[in-house]
């Protein structure tokens, strides 16, 4: 039986779409029971007091998120539980300023233009900073990312932003992974990226529409919200967005 509880949060932690890069108070005796579990969280994660930096957790976050997890029968963990994180500076673009990075090409060069454009005229009209980073790991920059985009340091202050991490972790789970500051989670709650992730991410939805449409979708739809009136969306816009309503007019 406790090898079964075992293997359920195993799987709990291995396929939950969303990932918060600065754990609240109450999340940090988990991360303290991960850390001796060996479920990927580092001990420079943590001040000597045993408190998570922001940092620490950005680290864990994409730690998670740039490696492919896979279980299999038995007591086999995820490959985010044995391997360990990737550093690639050397993959990053050399010009500053590019929001849609492929190591994967999921995109065609046209339609990375295009969400880059919209992502540039996003963050200059509202302030949010929406990202995306497409890979297949082990072929992706990793750690190096959270310098090149400027996220998740100890004390900043800007914290409007959405990292989105698309994996086909060979095509055994969700497509879209979300790495969320705290200054969206007012805006976009949980509830709206388990729901875009669950529309857009999964296999079925890949396998007919095609990767590139799962991401375009997605950033149009967080666009779509974030330059609404409220600025709020606890569900996915069900129309198609307009050109008015990403920005483009």
């Amino acid at each position: 039986m406790r090898n079964l509880l075992s293997a359920l949060l195993l799987l709990l932690n291995h396929y939950a779409p969303v990932v918060a890069f600065a754990p609240s108070a109450n999340s940090r005796d988990t991360l303290r029971a991960r850390t001796h579990s060996g479920l990927g969280v580092q001990p420079d994660e943590f001040t000597p007091q045993g408190e998570v930096t922001r940092r620490g957790a950005f680290s864990t976050a994409i730690s998670r998120a740039l490696a492919v997890g896979t279980v299999a029968a038995g007591t086999t963990l995820p490959a985010w539980a044995r391997l360990e994180s990737v550093d690639r500076p050397d993959l990053l673009p050399a010009e500053r300023g590019v929001n849609v990075i492929q190591t994967e090409k999921f995109l065609t060069s046209g339609q990375a233009k295009r969400m880059n454009d919209l992502l540039v005229a996003l963050e200059r009209d509202t302030g949010f900073r929406v990202r995306v980073l497409c890979q297949s790991y082990p072929n992706t920059p990793g750690l190096a990312i959270r310098d090149y985009w400027d996220l998740g340091k100890e004390g900043q202050k800007d914290d409007k932003y959405v990292v989105l991490v698309v994996d086909q972790f060979g095509g055994r789970g969700n497509v879209l992974n979300f790495n969320v500051g705290d200054g969206l989670k007012f805006a976009l709650p949980n509830v709206f990226w388990n729901r875009l992730s669950s529309k857009y991410g999964t296999t079925f939805y890949v396998r007919d529409n095609g990767i590139d449409l799962a991401v375009t979708n997605a950033i149009e739809a967080i666009v779509t919200c974030l330059r609404s009136e409220d600025q709020y969306c606890v569900s996915v816009p069900e129309e198609a967005p307009s050109m008015k309503s990403l920005g483009l007019f």
